[in-house]
């Protein structure tokens, strides 16, 4: 039987055949306004080169709506010691690529980055905790971005903790949004959709790009607008409410507000749930309570 969606069908998965024949990597660094010198910053947590481009759409849309500087924080540079270096080379180009600022943590990246590393090592784990709350503090980020406590990749759910600790330690020197991201494990409590148009989308694609030596092994890059979509898919119902009428969005990503006001943590509703394109990123800074 043949219907016009095995036609559909067969140019999606066309499309994917078409991209495994694109570069890597190796595109001109877009020429874009820099940030203000005393532009409010946001710091992506990431748990591994790559995950930076993958998360990032709102990192994107801050630095393109509200003027704000992204700064990518190295928390790892993989597990891999002999593919560390080049890890680093190519989370360089393509932070450079993005406009993303790029900090790094250790020479070579923190290790042991999981929950039960937290558990068992106790002491090799506050040294860790006091380098992400020393770039906290020396940062000092109007918002933060890091994966949710079950991202199911232990790097992930580790990294979850790592930043959650290290707020507590930073304590009152800090007080920032937090966006909590999701990847390897979907949320079931995000309150937040994010619309990404396809230049946002292409920006990411090309950005992952850069990682060769990662999407040689899995071209997740080519996936990517796929993720995106069914992210259009469940937030339409997670964030809009169940059984409402989903936005006319292609392709978005979900995320959890809250707020550290140097004593704690709590989650926050931003007065837009379903973030599209024309309402800018800043009004989301809007959600953070003032500090009496």
């Amino acid at each position: 039987m043949t219907t016009p969606y095995h036609a559909l069908a067969a140019r999606f998965a066309g499309l994917v055949a078409e991209g495994r024949s694109l570069p890597l990597g190796g595109f001109a660094t877009p020429k874009r306004p820099a940030p203000a010198a005393n532009a409010p910053k946001v710091l992506i947590f990431s748990p591994h080169p790559d995950d930076e481009c993958i998360i990032g759409g709102i990192a994107l849309r801050f630095q393109r709506e509200a003027g704000m500087r992204v700064v990518n924080v190295a928390v790892t540079q993989g597990s891999n010691r002999d593919r560390q270096a080049g890890r680093l080379e190519e989370l360089r180009h393509a932070c450079e690529f993005l406009g993303f600022d790029l900090v790094q943590t250790a020479e070579t990246g923190l290790e042991r980055i999981t929950a039960r590393a937290r558990a068992e090592a106790p002491d090799e784990w506050r040294a860790k905790v006091t380098v992400i709350a020393d770039i906290l503090r020396e940062q000092q980020p109007a918002a933060i971005l890091f994966p949710h406590e079950r991202d199911w990749n232990g790097t992930h759910i580790g990294v979850h903790h790592l930043v959650r600790d290290a707020l507590a330690v930073a304590g009152d020197t800090v007080r920032c949004l937090t966006v909590e991201t999701e990847f390897w494990g979907a949320m079931d409590d995000p309150n937040l959709m994010v619309e990404l148009t396809p230049e946002h989308v292409g920006d990411l694609m090309a950005g992952t790009s850069f990682h060769v030596g990662e999407v040689n092994r899995n071209p997740y890059h080519l996936l990517l607008p796929a993720w995106l979509q069914d992210n259009v898919r469940r937030g339409g119902e997670l964030v809009g409410g169940q059984g409402g009428t989903p936005p006319d969005f292609n392709f978005a990503t979900l995320y959890r507000l809250g707020h550290w006001d140097g004593r704690g943590w709590s989650k926050i509703e931003p007065a837009q749930r379903l973030l599209g394109a024309g309402v800018s990123t800043g009004s989301l800074l809007d959600a953070v309570p003032k500090t009496p």
